[in-house]
């Protein structure tokens, strides 16, 4: 059961229906407990009808609430999936910014034109229908005019009745005094007064039916004088108004008792339709695809009790035939306002078509863009530094591309400096392990005299040189030196010294030959045919062959200070010799100070040189000092650590181990440089008779 739980937690996470919002929570907890609340309904209405009704009010609220909250989630969801995409992103935007608007205005400017086209065709009825008025007055009060003067001149009845010419439909009725004087046509229904009668009444009226009715009311020589024109609002009357504009329907209040054969028909609102006159008229152009429906009410006065009420006349007509009767005599400036309106709407739909087809390629631009930097991430997160996006516009988005090529060449190039510099740093190391092999490790201390020696690298490996050869029991050769330069170079080259300074030592005479071999000339085995064969090699011959060797096996700028000495045991006696390095201090019990200068210039720089020798007798407690400028040349605020304060040192703690007087040294040095940098190799050598 567990793992099927899981299961389905896992399906429901792989296609993102797990809740993990809030509101998804909130959803789920309430739709758990509205199927609850259902089934707890459903099995309470078997027991209590009354409490499981009262129990389906609250399903049913819950429910909706479920359903609310449903929406909503699945409104984000969707949205939140259309809308990842800058691409949509920016539709939408387009959308509502430029699209929206412009179809409510074409909305709004539709309707507002629907609107006037409907109010213009009802003005359209409503004008003829008071034409339809103003033409039954005005005939009305040349009747009534004739008979009047008829009266006047005490004319007979039929007299008059034959002065009387009733038009179309219309039905003229004479009163005098109260009393029908005649009417026209002989066989049109009687009409009676009301009691309150205006004195010249010209409006819609209910009498039976809808009638246009004028009234014209005179004094004469035989009494009071009242004649009514009244016709019928019938089809023939609306199709003089309908004609040239299209469908007309009247209506009439549903409940006003009218007769007649529409009486079958549906009512439509609190109006039933009772005439209907006319034809829409034929479609034209594209503005007639929808027709022009529009109603209007019209005033209408009953006959009897001189009350108010309403009809209403529906037009259906087109756009075309409002257009002919908007336009019947235009004019020759009508004409050219017309030619200005329709190519205004030609330009701004071209300019509408051309903002779109902007707005279409800057998405595609922008979208374009933003697609090309999210895929270069992808590779990007991948390790792949080489992806380049290609530029194809001129523009910030362009810029943004192009930094983020230039970006991700750096990075390619950092990302191949540091695979350099980590290659560079596991060679430095093997380096560093492999120059820490040459300096000696475990020093055979003779009876007569104890060595140390010390070197700290600036860097990762070190210039500088020192080394201790024990030559039989009693003999030992030391040497110290400093290499131009820093760095690998300077370490590959006082490896070679190392090993050349050891070869010559141990082997002797043999030395000379293999100088011969490698080119050492003739000089130097003349100088030394004299020599017995297995003799030791001095230290002025090795600083010699030394010297022969690195001018032919290294760049001219390459060259190596270094003091070379053998002391012997027996005689307790120090032979050296000084290529240029810092002199070598021998500090005696006494306090005397001995420098030992004799030797010549550096080796490596010139060919062909000779060495002098020099020799020192120690005595018990003498020290032999000898350093790099590592440690008398760096500087402070000061000045220099210098050699005095060297000298000062080593004297106050002679009687102390070489070993802590190497710490004592070097720690001052470290004090006299503080937090900065150390400057050069720090190489320091001390041997002590004894």
């Amino acid at each position: 059961m567990r793992s099927r739980l899981l299961r389905l937690r896992l399906w429901l996470e792989k296609n993102g229906l797990f809740p993990r919002g809030r509101l998804a929570v909130i959803t789920c907890y309430l739709l758990a407990f509205d199927v609850l609340l259902f089934c707890v309904q459903k099995i309470a209405a078997l027991f209590h009808r009354h409490f499981g009704e009262y129990l389906g009010a609250w399903v049913t609220l819950l429910s909706l609430i479920a359903i609310v909250l449903l929406f909503v989630l699945a409104v984000r969801r969707i949205s939140a999936q259309l809308l990842w995409r800058m691409r949509n992103r920016l539709i939408v935007t387009y959308v509502f910014i430029g699209v929206v608007p412009l179809l409510l205005l074409v909305s709004l400017a539709g309707l507002a034109l629907y609107l006037f086209a409907g109010q213009f065709s009802t003005y359209i009825v409503t004008s003829r229908l008071d034409s339809e008025l103003q033409q039954l007055r005005a005939g009305n009060a040349v009747v009534a005019a004739e008979i009047s003067g008829g009266l006047n001149a005490s004319q007979s009845p039929q007299t008059l009745e034959s002065m009387v010419k009733a038009a179309n439909d219309t039905r003229i009725t004479v009163w005098l005094d109260g009393k029908i004087l005649f009417f026209q046509p002989a066989n049109s229904p009687s009409l009676s007064l009301p009691r309150q009668l205006q004195p010249d009444l010209t409006a819609v009226v209910r009498d039976g039916g809808l009638f246009l009715r004028s009234v014209s009311q005179s004094q004469t020589a035989k009494g009071r004088l009242i004649v009514i024109s009244s016709l019928p609002l019938g089809e023939r009357a609306l199709l003089h108004i309908a004609s040239g504009l299209g469908e007309i329907t009247l209506e009439e209040p549903a409940d006003n008792g009218a007769s007649g054969p529409s009486q079958t028909e549906t009512s439509v609102g609190s109006f039933r339709p009772t005439v209907t006159v006319g034809n829409v008229p034929a479609y034209r152009h594209l503005l007639d695809l929808v027709p022009v429906v529009l109603s209007t009410s019209i005033s209408v006065m009953n006959w009897n009790d001189g009350g108010n009420s309403k009809a209403a006349v529906d037009v259906q007509t087109r756009a075309s035939a409002l257009y002919d009767h908007l336009f019947a005599a235009p004019g020759e400036f009508a004409r050219y306002i017309e030619a200005l309106l329709l190519a205004a709407a030609l330009i701004f739909g071209m300019i509408e078509l051309i903002a779109l087809w902007i707005g279409t390629r800057l998405t595609r631009t922008v979208t374009g863009t933003v697609s090309n930097l999210y895929r270069a991430t992808t590779h990007v997160n991948r390790g792949d530094f080489s992806h380049r996006i290609p530029i194809t516009s001129n523009d910030q988005l362009a810029a943004l591309a192009g930094s983020f090529n230039l970006m991700t060449e750096s990075i390619e190039k950092l990302v191949l400096e540091q695979k350099e510099k980590q290659r560079l740093e596991n060679e430095i190391t093997i380096a560093q392990e492999v120059q820490a092999q040459l300096f000696p490790h475990r020093i055979s201390q003779l009876a007569s005299l104890e060595v140390h020696g010390f070197c700290r690298p600036a860097r990762s490996v070190s210039g500088d040189y020192y080394d201790f050869l024990s030559v039989g029991s009693d003999r030992m050769v030391l040497a110290v030196g400093d290499v131009s330069g820093k760095g690998i170079s300077a370490a590959l080259l006082m490896a070679t010294i190392h090993s050349a300074v050891r070869a010559y030592s141990i082997e002797g005479i043999p030395v000379f030959r293999q100088a011969e071999a490698v080119g050492a000339g003739p000089v130097l085995a003349s100088k030394y045919d004299p020599i017995i064969p297995g003799a030791e090699a001095s230290p002025s011959i090795l600083l010699s062959l030394l010297n022969h060797q690195l001018y032919h096996s290294t760049p001219m700028e390459k060259y190596a200070t270094l003091f070379l000495a053998t002391y012997d045991g027996d005689t307790r006696r120090l032979t050296f010799s000084n290529a240029g390095h810092l002199p070598p201090l021998l500090l005696s019990a006494s306090g005397s100070i001995r420098r030992l200068e004799h030797g010549g210039t550096v080796v490596g720089l010139f060919d062909e040189l000779t060495y002098d020798e020099g020799m020192v007798q120690m005595r018990e407690g003498d020290i032999f000092l000898a350093y790099s400028d590592g440690v008398t040349e760096p500087e402070n605020e000061f000045g220099e650590f210098g050699e005095s304060r060297l000298i000062e040192l080593v004297q106050e703690n002679r009687d102390r181990p070489l070993e802590q007087i190497t710490e004592i040294v070097t720690a001052a040095v470290d004090d006299w440089i503080g937090g900065a940098e150390q400057p050069d190799d720090v190489t320091l050598v001390l041997a002590r008779a004894r």
